[in-house]
């Protein structure tokens, strides 16, 4: 039985020596513990504030980049809106040049045959003229063959230019 149960002096002089271990440790081992665990904590205590701020940078730039794309949507959208209205009022103004400029070409036009109509009408007046007075020679000339025809011709004129003074 003497394994189960120690003595008393056996017992005194472990007490002694847990508390001369106890003594040693809580003066030189405990506190190097303490330092450290608090090192520890106060470590991680940083990287969760630096993480917890970096998830904020984090969150900030992802609201900057999301504000950013959207306004570089917006602008885009603007500039394809602008160039669309460019290019319509582009072509609006190419159809009205070109409206203008074949209603001066048709004014020009209608001019040119207005001024060649005349001069064919010039031409068509002088051309009958002629025609008029060479057809007036042969039949003068016809009726005038004989001198009492002649003479006959003189008397009316003569008769006509003195009615005429009248």
């Amino acid at each position: 039985m003497d394994l189960l149960t120690p003595s008393s002096g056996l017992l005194f002089w472990m007490f002694i020596s847990f508390a001369i271990v106890f003594g040693l440790l809580a003066k030189f081992g405990f506190p190097v513990i303490v330092k450290i665990v608090d090192e520890r904590r106060n470590y991680i205590k940083q990287s969760l504030e630096s993480a917890e701020e970096a998830n904020y940078k984090l969150e900030n730039i992802k609201q900057e980049s999301e504000s950013i794309i959207k306004e570089a949507r917006d602008r885009q959208n603007s500039m394809i809106k602008q160039a669309t209205d460019e290019g319509h009022n582009l072509v609006q103004n190419a159809k009205e040049q070109a409206i203008v400029e074949a209603q001066r070409q048709i004014a020009d036009a209608a001019q040119k045959i207005e001024v060649e109509k005349q001069r064919a009408m010039e031409d068509i007046r002088v051309q009958v003229a002629e025609l008029s007075v060479v057809i007036a020679e042969k039949v003068l000339r016809r009726q005038l063959d004989s001198p009492a025809n002649q003479d006959a011709l003189i008397a009316r004129f003569l008769d006509e230019v003195e009615t005429m003074k009248i």
